[in-house]
């Protein structure tokens, strides 16, 4: 066996902490691959249609692109793929995927890779590290990318949340590129340093444990007022009151999905129903995975 490695889901930004702050969630991308005579992949789980496309797929092809650039031949491998990562809607599954061809590489062609390098190569890749550093790192990450290579950093954190998080999965998938293409160019003073403000704070609540700043301190300007137009489970779930069971919601990467942090104190499969029926009221729906940071 060349490689057997297991990829957590992610949700990136966390409100505020646009392209820096990710955390890695319990449901994962189960890669293995083995040397073969012709490339060829096995995927069960979920999405398998896209997972098990031979055309453009992204393991095979970060795979064979790695190998390339550092002078390695890539013989061919067969994948068996499970997945549990939904495919385009906002949970991780392009990091996932493109770290699963990084290590293959760095397996197979004997690179000696450094977890920084890894995280950079795909982060490169990815256009923003805080998604693949958090599957990489797992738990909850803060990761910035600067211009020249060697320049990337990514730091796991320290948490006190312990609650249990609920997600919801919407039930089409989103462009990513749509989701940067609705992004302004330029923001005004005041949205910068609330979102600085807010970010800081999210992250020392991590740390400390506060998990009643959770609700103000996700709060965002720099993506989510203008994705939400086009993911409206997050104007949905916004509504839901602090109190009962749910103690912040924050867009699950660029979208669709959002991610909700859950109060412990309260039974979670009650909190579920609870968002459940507040969905159907208003005419929505999403799966809703009950899970916590991995």
């Amino acid at each position: 066996m060349l490689l057997d490695l297991k990829l957590p889901a992610t949700s990136a930004n966390l409100g505020p902490g646009f392209d820096a702050m990710a955390l890695a969630i319990g449901f994962y991308l189960h890669v293995q691959a083995e040397p073969g005579d012709s490339f060829a992949v096995t995927a069960v789980g979920r999405d398998t249609e896209v997972c098990g496309r031979m055309e453009n797929h992204l393991i095979l092809r970060t795979y064979q692109e790695v190998m390339a650039a550092n002078g390695k031949l890539a013989t061919p491998v067969r994948l068996r793929l499970d997945n549990q990562i939904p495919v385009g809607k906002g949970c991780g599954s392009s990091a996932a995927a493109r770290l699963g061809g990084i290590a293959l590489a760095v397996r197979a062609g004997g690179l000696g890779w450094s977890d920084d390098r890894i995280i950079e190569e795909a982060a490169r890749g990815e256009g923003h590290p805080d998604n693949v550093a958090a599957c990489w790192l797992g738990g909850v990450v803060v990761a910035r990318m600067g211009t020249e290579p060697g320049d990337l950093a990514a730091l796991r954190i320290r948490t006190s949340y312990s609650g249990p998080l609920l997600l919801a999965i919407a039930d089409a998938p989103f462009s990513t590129e749509e989701a940067r293409r609705v992004l302004p160019a330029h923001y005004a003073r005041a949205d910068a340093v609330a979102n600085v403000q807010n970010a800081l704070l999210l992250l020392a609540g991590f740390m400390a444990g506060r998990h009643d700043l959770l609700a103000a301190s996700l709060n965002d300007r720099f993506h989510e007022p203008y994705r939400g137009p086009l993911c409206p489970l997050l104007p949905c779930l916004r509504e839901l009151p602090a109190s009962g069971g749910v103690l912040g919601v924050a867009l699950s990467g660029a979208g669709p999905s959002v991610l909700m942090f859950l109060d412990p104190r309260y039974p979670a499969e009650r909190t579920r129903e609870r968002v459940a029926e507040h969905l159907r009221q208003r005419g929505l729906s999403a799966e809703l995975l009950l899970t916590a940071i991995a």
